[in-house]
């Protein structure tokens, strides 16, 4: 059997992982926690495994490919095993280049489908989930789904 060491240079040759992510996957692999612990810490020491630059990609990801809110990406990221501190400075970092609003605007017309007016009280309802679902917090998406709800 490889050791815990290759292992994870192999699974991170793939993509990128978080420290939580490599120990759990190494230990599926039923490698003995010892071996795990100093693969982990080689890996860092070698910056193959860096929870901040996976933190940063996952909010990168989530953002410019998939048009998800804050709260959706810290769920992702914490999902990872990253810290929530980690978590919220790789968000903070990602949104500096973002427009919020015109984030959550792109999300809602991709729902309408070319259409500008919400059609009545149940579709205001059931995008309203969606946005909440995507990561949009609760009074931003009331008030954009409320301009299209006037047009």
């Amino acid at each position: 059997m490889p050791s815990a060491y290759l292992h994870a240079l192999r699974m991170l040759a793939r993509r990128e992982l978080s420290e939580a992510q490599v120990r759990q996957r190494l230990a599926r692999k039923k490698h003995d926690l010892g071996a795990i612990d100093a693969a982990v810490a080689r890996l860092r020491d070698e910056r193959a495994i860096d929870d901040e630059r996976v933190a940063e990609a996952i909010a990168h990801t989530e953002v410019s490919v998939k048009r998800r809110g804050k709260l959706r990406i810290r769920r992702q990221i914490e999902q990872a095993g990253i810290t929530p501190a980690t978590a919220r400075r790789a968000i903070d970092a990602v949104f500096e280049a973002v427009d919020d609003e015109a984030l959550l605007e792109a999300s809602l017309a991709k729902r309408l489908r070319g259409r500008t007016r919400l059609a009545d009280q149940k579709e205001f309802q059931r995008l309203y989930r969606y946005l909440i679902s995507q990561g949009f917090e609760s009074d931003r998406a009331i008030a954009a789904l409320k301009r299209r709800h006037k047009r």
